[in-house]
């Protein structure tokens, strides 16, 4: 039987993650405030707070200038990683919702990064077919629909340059992928996570940060 070392992630816990996290800035602390106070119905689709600054840390790290993001909400990952990139870096952005991506857009132009992100409104699939071919993606992000992770995957592999990184979101799906029984979006990421590793592509890792994120890099 495996033994974790994490400890148990209490609120003053987490508080403390937080606290030890590079600070967001006022922009995207506003953008994360108006996501709850316009839209808390379903604020809870917002990538999680910690993972802003990681995925700015990944945007540096990698040297990314060529970035897809799957699943945009209000643009908080967005934003976090537009605001690393270089000035001539580009992040096309895939969502569905003029409503929820509206938000983002506002709070983009505050941050003075809106030429740096290509909205595209369109379902997403549609809009990774139609990407160019070749290998020139530095840096790709999914959050979006579960049932659609894998025919998302298979898109964005290809492109990839050598060493690019893909990081995917919600891969241990509230703990529900251990559950043999498991249906819908629980059984898609089961899928998913299976396909990943048995892909000889990428070399990948699963990491138990916020709701499971998936790291992998092209071969």
């Amino acid at each position: 039987m495996s033994e974790t070392k994490n400890p148990q992630l209490t609120p003053e816990l987490y508080d403390y993650v937080l606290a030890h996290n590079p600070p967001l800035n006022a922009v995207q602390r506003e953008l994360v405030d108006t996501t709850h106070a316009r839209l808390a119905d379903v604020a809870g689709l917002q990538t999680a707070e910690e993972q802003g600054p990681l995925l700015a840390f990944l945007v540096r790290l990698t040297g990314a200038r060529q970035i897809v993001e799957v699943g945009t909400f209000t643009g908080f990952s967005t934003l976090s990683m537009a605001q690393a990139l270089p000035a001539d870096g580009r992040v096309i952005a895939c969502d569905v919702s003029e409503e929820w991506t509206a938000v983002g857009r506002e709070h983009w132009a505050k941050a003075g990064v809106a030429d740096r992100i290509d909205l595209r409104i369109a379902p997403a699939i549609d809009t990774l077919k139609a990407l160019p071919g070749g290998q020139w993606i530095d840096l790709v992000f999914l959050d979006a629909d579960k049932d659609s992770y894998t025919a998302y995957w298979e898109e964005l592999v290809p492109r990839m340059s050598p060493g690019g990184l893909l990081v995917v979101d919600n891969t241990l799906f509230h703990g529900e992928v251990v559950d043999k029984d498991a249906t819908g979006s629980a059984r898609a990421i089961q899928e998913f996570n299976d396909h990943v590793r048995a892909d000889d592509r990428v070399d990948d890792v699963l990491l138990t940060v916020a709701d499971g994120l998936t790291l992998a890099r092209k071969k």
